[in-house]
């Protein structure tokens, strides 16, 4: 089989093609592979009913991958296990759930995540969707006048509320010190010296200034970012795996299936990069003041 790689979408996204990869992926052919997800973003692999020994393997050679994570499988560390359940009370889901915003994964750690693999285990009968948004086009898109104005801005990633340490007031505190970080608004890929904006729902603070002067500006590019021509949706089908390059993407689950009745079981692996340019925002009282504001 020739190895084939083929445009999905006008914004984003490749589909390849001519590949077995549950089997070990020489040299040539992962040189291709990576090549393509830094032209594409993302890559769709269809009908590859991987292991997760297999799947761990070819995760592995994108990079080290992460183990230390709440849901991960525990004979297979590397494996995080994304389950919506059915409900079995009777209520109905809530209309917010864990992934439903805009967001790059785990933006608000100095070293957040570079490169993330989906693959479908269990779906429901329709809907599930995921949906990417490319934001090299969204910051190419931008006049030069708001390009030159946010070159050298930092923004302030931030954890929600809800998923800190609310054990203790000290532990609060600690929690969310350690899940605040600024980065760039605007940053260079580091393989392909591409720019993109570096925005997302987790972005609450524009660094230097307050919420009330931050949010105009962090709330149109949010929704900039976002325009339906900038992003891919994809339908899932069994044993898809989908690969795609956090540096220059946002995503969200959409939900859009009976969520209280209907399983979704998707199965997660991660790689975390170097810093970006940027440091870790460990100004206590600004933070506070923060999540007192946006009332997470």
């Amino acid at each position: 089989m020739t190895l084939k790689i083929r445009k999905i979408a006008y914004s984003m996204g490749a589909e390849v093609s001519g590949i077995d990869i549950t089997q070990p992926v020489d040299d040539a052919s992962f040189r291709q592979i990576y090549q393509a997800m830094l032209d594409h973003c993302l890559l769709l692999f269809r009908g590859q009913a991987l292991t997760h020994p297999q799947y761990v393997a070819f995760s592995s050679r994108f990079g080290k991958l992460r183990k230390k994570q709440v849901g991960n499988l525990p004979d297979y560390p590397e494996i995080k296990a994304l389950i919506s359940k059915p409900r079995t009370d009777g209520k109905p889901p809530p209309a917010n759930f864990n992934g439903s915003d805009w967001h790059a994964d785990m933006t608000y750690l100095p070293k957040p995540i570079i490169i993330t693999m989906l693959r479908a285990a269990e779906l429901p009968e329709v809907g599930g969707d995921t949906q990417f948004a490319n934001l090299y086009l969204a910051y190419e898109t931008l006049s030069e006048k708001m390009r030159s104005l946010l070159e050298g801005l930092e923004a302030v990633h931030m954890e929600q509320e809800s998923e800190l340490d609310h054990s203790s007031p000290e532990r609060l505190e600690a929690s969310r010190r350690a899940k605040t970080s600024a980065h760039p608004l605007v940053r260079a890929h580091p393989d392909t010296g591409r720019k993109s904006l570096f925005i997302g729902d987790k972005v609450r603070l524009i660094a230097g200034m307050t919420p009330e002067e931050s949010e105009p500006l962090l709330e149109f590019l949010r929704l900039h970012a976002r325009r339906p021509q900038f992003v891919y949706r994809h339908v899932w089908q069994k044993d898809d795996l989908v690969v795609w390059d956090q540096r220059s993407t946002n995503h969200n689950a959409v939900g859009d299936y009976d969520r209280a009745h209907e399983l979704r079981h998707l199965e997660k692996t991660t790689l975390r990069g170097a810093t970006p340019t940027g440091y870790q925002y460990n100004d206590t009282t600004q933070t506070r003041n923060m999540t007192r504001a946006f009332s997470f």
